[in-house]
């Protein structure tokens, strides 16, 4: 006859076994302190905002101007008009506002865009302090 032993000792090779549980009299817990454990919920803080800043140079046309607001910002036709016309009148206007490496990204793309069209259009960006 073959008697099966379980084993009395909990490790990773029998997952299914329960852990051993302290007995009273078991002088275990005064050798080995166990202390209690607060988690907390870890706080998720929102990204530091940056403005994605165009300026006005008298070189660069309003019609390539309102074309990147709405194929690189995705503004419709009246929005990009009007940020377009805010940026001719005050000489700067933000184009939108994200996390900086997406910020930093899109004012790349407009230089590049622009460099490429034989334009000096230049776009920025600054930290933004809103909402």
């Amino acid at each position: 006859m073959i008697l099966k032993s379980t084993p009395t000792v909990a490790d990773w090779h029998f997952p299914n076994m329960p852990a051993p549980r302290a007995q009273e009299g078991d002088t275990d817990n005064e050798t080995s302190p166990q202390a209690d454990v607060l988690v907390a919920e870890p706080e998720v803080a929102k990204p530091p905002m940056y403005a994605v800043v165009m300026y006005n140079d008298n070189y660069t046309p309003m019609e390539f101007v309102v074309y990147v607001l709405q194929s690189e910002f995705r503004h419709s036709m009246d929005s990009a008009v009007e940020i377009m016309l805010t940026i001719h009148n005050t000489s700067k206007g933000i184009a939108g506002i994200y996390p900086k490496d997406i910020a930093e990204t899109k004012a790349k793309k407009v230089n590049s865009l622009a460099h490429r069209e034989g334009y000096p259009l230049l776009t920025q960006i600054e930290p933004h302090q809103g909402e």
